[in-house]
């Protein structure tokens, strides 16, 4: 099993991930956030990337033995992907966000057979919707997901509901319910604050302080 607590200690301690409720960060989308996640950052502190490689091993070890390719998710999710399939001895893949506009027009890079059985590995899951693009993406090339596993998971409930109409498992070393037990048993966040937190993971889209 993995140590949740322990990730999400490593990753705030670094500050690639930020709780800030009364400045909350704004998404792509457009959605106000009191959390921030950038596991970027996590690539230049050897100590904390060797663990969370180390961590993801043995996930995909334990959860995916029948896997005989990793892929990874661009961008966010190359790097992870590519030192767990060197650690497992692994073929490595990865999947852009769309085809390549030159060349051979890729979507997805590196050597791959039909039928092979990949695990695709993720930055971090929010909504599910890009995640799950990419398995699309695989199956259309006629590989076999076994599953995905993340670094992060903010647990939405859409995101739950849209893994399992696919059927695919998700597996993540850490998730937003340890980041908020964890900086609770810190005393870095109020009762308040966590009231707050878990009101914004609710109904993410119309939250606001």
């Amino acid at each position: 099993m993995t140590d949740k607590k322990a990730i999400a200690e490593k990753l705030l301690q670094i500050n690639a991930i930020k709780l800030s409720i009364d400045k909350p960060f704004t998404w792509a989308s457009g959605w106000k956030s009191p959390i921030y996640c950038d596991n970027r950052k996590s690539l230049s502190f050897p100590f904390v990337r060797d663990f969370i490689k180390s961590e993801m091993c043995n996930v995909i070890f334990q959860s995916f033995e029948r896997a005989e390719i990793i892929a990874g998710v661009a961008t966010a999710g190359i790097p992870w992907g590519a030192m767990a399939a060197d650690q497992l001895k692994l073929p490595y893949i990865y999947v852009r966000p769309k085809p390549k506009e030159h060349g051979l027009g890729n979507q997805i890079e590196g050597f791959y057979e039909a039928g092979k059985r990949v695990v695709v590995v993720e930055d971090l899951v929010s909504t599910g919707k890009s995640s799950l693009q990419v398995v699309d993406v695989l199956k259309n090339a006629g590989l076999e997901v076994e599953g995905m596993v993340s670094i992060f998971n903010y647990g939405f409930e859409q995101a739950k509901k849209a893994f399992e109409e696919y059927g695919i498992p998700l597996k993540s070393l850490t998730d937003y319910d340890s980041i908020i037990d964890l900086a609770i048993s810190q005393k870095s966040i109020s009762a308040s604050d966590q009231k707050e937190l878990l009101k914004w993971r609710s109904d993410p889209a119309n939250w606001s302080v």
